[in-house]
C-alpha cells in the first residue's frame, strides 16, 4: 500500500520541489456575474402558448398507453415508472410489424388530426397578429426587402454584449 495519493497528497516531481518564486504564475480572469446572463437567457426563450395544440404520440406512446394499464394488472406491486418503461421498451422491441401495426396507423390517425388542429391554430394567430403588428416587425420586414436585415441583427448581438460586460 505504497505510493497512494489522495488528492491533497504532495507530487515528488521537478515542478513541486521547485521554489515558488521560480515557478511561472498564470493570470487569474476576473469572475463573471452569470446571473445577469441567465437573466437574459430567460428574456429570450419565448413563452408557450397554452391554446397549441399538444404534439400527437408517436406509435411507441401508443403502445404505451395500452401497456401501462395491463403491465399494473399484472403487476399491482411495482410502482416505478422506470420498470413500466423498460418493460414496454423490451416488449415493443421484440414485438412484430404486424403487432406494431393498429397503434402505428392510431399514431398516423392522430398525427392528421394534429395537423388539421395546428392549420387552424395557425390561421387564428396569423389574424391576431395582421391586426396588431408592432414596429419592430415593420422595420424587419424593411430590412428583408433591401437586404440589410444582417446588419441590423450584428447591432443587436454587439448591444447584448455590451449589456453583459
Amino acid at each position: 500500500m505504497t505510493g497512494a495519493r489522495g488528492k491533497g497528497a504532495a507530487k515528488n516531481t521537478a515542478e513541486a520541489l521547485k521554489p515558488t518564486e521560480d515557478r511561472k504564475v498564470g493570470k487569474r480572469k476576473a469572475p463573471v456575474d452569470r446571473s445577469s446572463i441567465r437573466k437574459a437567457k430567460k428574456d429570450r426563450k419565448a413563452k408557450k402558448d397554452p391554446n397549441k395544440p399538444k404534439r400527437p404520440p408517436s406509435a411507441f406512446f401508443v403502445f404505451l398507453e395500452e401497456f401501462r394499464a395491463t403491465f399494473k394488472k399484472e403487476n399491482p406491486n411495482v410502482k416505478a415508472v422506470s420498470a413500466v418503461g423498460k418493460a414496454a421498451g423490451e416488449r415493443w422491441k421484440s414485438m412484430s410489424e404486424e403487432e406494431k401495426g393498429p397503434y402505428e396507423a392510431k399514431a398516423e390517425k392522430r398525427k392528421a388530426d394534429y395537423e388539421k388542429q395546428m392549420k387552424v391554430y395557425n390561421k387564428k394567430q396569423e389574424s391576431a397578429n395582421n391586426g396588431m403588428r408592432d414596429d419592430d416587425e415593420v422595420n424587419d420586414e424593411e430590412d428583408e426587402a433591401s437586404g440589410e436585415e444582417g446588419q441590423h441583427q450584428q447591432d443587436d448581438v454587439e448591444e447584448e454584449e455590451e449589456e453583459e460586460d
